[in-house]
């Protein structure tokens, strides 16, 4: 898996938050545009790999979930894309509780799509949900973008790239990755 240098869409200065959502920020240009969606890894979250065992969707309790960094950070998405002026066309999660908490801090709301979900513990799943991840994206108009946010083992089985947590890579048809975009508020 290749690695590429990170595009960052928000620096932080201090205690403030300085964005970078200009004309010339690459994954704002390509959101812009559209055709594309942006897939978001959720937040930073509490230590640890997968789930722990015996997780359960729909019991928040149960799952490795956000932590107050992931939590701010997912604000800082939210303060990122209203200061660019970008609305997404439509917002879906994974339905693990980090995903979907990422997806409401950062936007309101998420609508879940079984395709984000994770496959960590199913890597048998990967291949029709990448499909449809692809298949997907070329159906977004031009103009227009989605935010997926969902897991690593997802992006990296659409786009052979490894995301930390909370960074997207914009996405347009065929899976070619646009730009890397990051949100963070510890740089």
């Amino acid at each position: 898996m290749q690695r590429r240098p990170f595009l960052l869409g928000l620096t932080l200065a201090g205690a403030g938050c300085t964005p970078l959502a200009s004309e010339r920020d690459p994954a704002a240009q390509a959101l812009r545009q559209g055709g594309c969606a942006l897939l978001l890894r959720h937040a930073r979250t509490e230590p640890g790999v997968g789930d722990p065992p015996g997780f359960r969707l729909g019991v928040c309790s149960t799952q490795r979930n956000l932590s107050e960094a992931g939590r701010e950070d997912a604000r800082a998405i939210a303060r990122w894309f209203a200061a660019a002026g970008l609305r997404a066309q439509a917002v879906r999660s994974s339905a693990w509780c980090r995903c979907i908490d990422t997806a409401q801090l950062a936007f309101g709301a998420s609508v879940p799509w079984p395709p984000l979900d994770s496959t960590f513990d199913s890597p048998s799943v990967s291949p029709s949900a990448t499909q449809a991840l692809r298949d997907a994206l070329g159906g977004i108009p031009p103009g227009r973008f989605e935010v997926w946010v969902t897991h690593q083992v997802n992006i990296t089985a659409l786009t052979g790239e490894v995301p930390a947590m909370g960074e997207g890579l914009v996405v347009g048809p065929q899976a070619r990755v646009l730009a890397r975009w990051q949100a963070r508020t510890d740089g």
